[in-house]
């Protein structure tokens, strides 16, 4: 082979690795998101958060409604009127006005309230709870967001020190140290970075769309300033009884126990007492009239009603059962998963400083010529992996932190040191 016509494959190579790293431009940033922190304040506006309070008001409301005594009844009776002989007009009628009034007796109305009172209490809580998922979901989200970011600058780098590597060794290939196959397969893995770094451009992007619809900003996010995947996680106890889905499953098992009180006393006579004036046309005279009513419970014993509220209550005692055995059983599992993300973070850390070094030394070397390109194509690969490894070690801790901030009923990350 002549030397012009193997100096055209590397001045081709050249000028593909020319183009790549003119593709390596930073490039602008806009103004930064919101920190976690802020995010965190305005989360009384995210929708989950105003369907919570809206429920808990309608809740409140029942409570309020629940206090109403029921409206009396106003009647008007006309007898002996428009028939024949005598009764022919309303000459003769007697008219009477009657005002009756339910007394509710049997504590009906205490039972009512008792009843709305607890269903609010319980939906207090789930409301608690939704805030407690809302602060839990835009935690993930900010981390997967900066996560992606993280990802994204670590492939820029990794491209960087792909087109270096190649560069070297095509310098190698013109000084005749390395065959042309060095340049050609450097260029290749120069693409290849180039090729990943994009992929890793466009899942930031989704990502910060992800997170700029969770967080509701006003301006897409398009940076992330404030870490929190460095965010070292809270260490508050809670017993398990604290837990919101234990509160919440205890609440709802006294509400259907309050039910079944209000079945119960709807199986007993619903009493009714009246009382009134009557016109006595014929003698031009009038007079009271008292009266009780009440329903004869021969038929309709709202026995069903009573048997289908003691189902509804005997479902939640097992809800409730089953919610103390999972939360005991998801404690022990968070508290694990956290301490051993710890754990993980510091390791990756130390594994990329050693990686760091490796790659330094390897570069070193092949650039006087000791260690060969696989060599070195093995410490880059190294430390890419070991740098990737740190952020889902870091990824890691996060959604640890979620889970056990939601077992203790808390914002991740609230009470950080």
């Amino acid at each position: 082979m002549s030397p012009t016509s193997r100096r055209r494959p590397r001045y081709a190579v050249g000028c593909a690795l020319a183009a790549i790293a003119a593709s390596l431009a930073s490039p602008v940033w806009a103004d930064p998101a919101p920190t976690y922190a802020q995010l965190l304040a305005q989360l009384g506006d995210a929708p989950a958060t105003l369907e919570a309070g809206a429920n808990y008001d309608a809740a409140e409301a029942r409570v309020r409604q629940a206090r109403v005594r029921p409206n009396p009844v106003l009647g008007f009776d006309v007898e002996n009127a428009y028939g024949s002989g005598p009764y022919s007009g309303l000459n003769n009628a007697d008219m009477t006005l009657a005002l009756s009034q339910d007394l509710e007796l049997w504590g009906r109305r205490s039972t009512r309230i008792a009843a709305a009172r607890a269903e609010a209490g319980a939906v207090g809580l789930q409301r608690d709870l939704a805030v407690v998922d809302a602060a839990g979901r835009l935690a993930l989200v900010y981390a997967e967001a900066e996560a992606a970011q993280r990802r994204a600058t670590l492939a820029e780098e990794t491209l960087t020190l792909t087109v270096a590597d190649a560069r070297a060794a095509l310098t190698l290939v013109e000084e005749g140290r390395e065959p042309l196959l060095r340049g050609i397969q450097g260029e290749a893995e120069a693409a290849s970075a180039r090729a990943t770094r994009d992929e890793a451009v466009a899942e930031r992007d989704a990502a910060y769309a992800r997170l700029t619809a969770v967080a509701m900003t006003p301006v897409a996010v398009t940076r992330i300033d404030d870490s929190l995947l460095d965010e070292t996680p809270a260490t508050i106890g809670s017993v398990i009884d604290d837990a919101p889905t234990v509160r919440v499953a205890e609440a709802q098992r006294s509400a259907a126990e309050r039910r079944i009180d209000v079945q119960r006393v709807q199986a007993r006579p619903d009493i009714n007492a009246s009382i009134g004036i009557r016109r006595f046309e014929a003698e031009d005279a009038t007079a009271l009239t008292f009266g009780i009513s009440m329903p004869l419970p021969l038929f309709d014993r709202n026995r069903g009603n009573i048997e289908a509220a003691q189902a509804e209550f005997r479902a939640a005692d097992a809800r409730l059962m089953s919610a103390r055995q999972e939360a005991q059983a998801d404690r022990a599992a968070a508290v694990a998963r956290l301490a051993a993300s710890v754990s993980r973070v510091n390791a990756a850390d130390a594994g990329v400083t050693a990686a760091e070094e490796a790659y330094r030394l390897s570069r070193i070397g092949f650039e006087s010529g000791r260690i060969s390109q696989v060599e070195l194509r093995v410490t880059r690969t190294a430390l890419v992996n070991a740098r990737s490894a740190a952020v889902d070690a870091r990824l890691a801790r996060v959604r640890a932190e979620i889970d056990l901030a939601r077992l203790n009923g808390r914002a991740p990350f609230e009470g950080a040191q």
